[in-house]
C-alpha cells in the first residue's frame, strides 16, 4: 500500500469529504491543495449512469478547452494527400507509411496526438493494437480522421482534449493547470460539462451524471455540484 505523505495529509485536511462544493469553491480548493513542486494538472472525473457494454451507451468525444490545457501537444499527421497543408499548419511530424513503420518497428511515440486523412486508416489497422491501448488511434468521432488537417491541428494546439467512458462508466479529462486562474479553470469546466451532457445517450433513464470530482496531481478528490 502506498505511503500517505505528510503533504497529502495536510492537503486532504482542507477538504470536507461529505461536502459537495460549488464550482468556484471546488476549483479554488483544488488550487489550494496542489502540493507538487511542479505545476500540477487539474483533472475532472465524471461517474455516469451508463452501461458501456451497450453499443448505444459508449461515450467518446472531444472538445476544445477555451483556456487551453497548459500543455503543448506534439502532433503527428499521417497522410499521403495533405502533406504540405499539414506542414504549413504546424504539425510536428508529417508522413505516411514510413512513420507507421517507425511506430511499429522502433516503438516510436515522440508525439501526443495522431491526425490521419481517411486513406491512411486501412494502413493504420496494422498497428491498431499498439495505438488503441495508448488512446492514440485516430477516430472520426474525435475529429482526428479528417481531410481538414489544418483545422484539426489548430484545434489540438489550442487545447483540444479527447475523453471516453471506461468500463465502469467513468470519464476522466484534463481541466488545465493549478497555475490557471479560477476563472480560466471554470471556463474549461463549463465547456467539458456541456459536452458530457450533450453526449448523453437517449437510452439512459433517470439521473445521468451521478457525481463529479476534481483533483490535482497527487491531490485529494473534491466533490462538485454541477447543478
Amino acid at each position: 500500500m502506498a505511503k500517505v505523505t505528510k503533504r497529502f495529509k495536510e492537503a486532504a485536511a482542507k477538504v470536507e469529504k461529505q461536502t459537495v462544493y460549488s464550482v468556484k469553491d471546488a476549483l479554488q480548493l483544488a488550487k489550494d491543495t496542489a502540493t507538487t513542486k511542479f505545476d500540477s494538472t487539474v483533472e475532472i472525473a465524471f461517474n455516469l449512469n451508463i452501461d458501456p457494454r451497450k453499443a448505444d451507451q459508449q461515450i467518446r468525444s472531444a472538445v476544445v478547452l477555451p483556456s487551453g490545457t497548459g500543455k503543448t501537444q506534439k502532433v503527428l499527421v499521417l497522410t499521403n494527400t495533405k502533406v504540405k497543408e499539414a506542414q504549413d499548419a504546424g504539425a510536428d511530424f508529417v508522413g505516411g507509411e514510413d512513420l507507421i513503420s517507425k511506430i511499429q518497428k522502433e516503438n516510436w511515440f515522440d508525439f501526443d496526438v495522431i491526425i490521419a486523412t481517411p486513406e491512411m486508416m486501412a494502413k493504420l489497422g496494422a498497428i491498431g493494437k499498439i495505438l488503441g491501448p495508448k488512446g492514440l488511434m485516430p477516430n472520426p468521432k474525435t475529429g482526428t480522421v479528417t481531410m481538414d488537417v489544418a483545422k484539426a491541428i489548430d484545434d489540438v494546439k489550442k487545447g483540444k482534449i479527447e475523453f471516453r467512458a471506461d468500463k465502469e462508466g467513468n470519464v476522466h479529462a484534463i481541466l488545465g493547470k493549478a497555475s490557471f486562474s479560477v476563472e480560466a479553470l471554470e471556463e474549461n469546466f463549463k465547456t467539458i460539462v456541456a459536452e458530457i451532457k450533450k453526449a448523453k445517450p437517449q437510452t439512459v433513464k433517470g439521473e445521468y451524471v451521478l457525481n463529479v470530482t476534481i483533483s490535482t496531481t497527487m491531490g485529494p478528490g473534491i466533490k462538485v455540484n454541477i447543478n
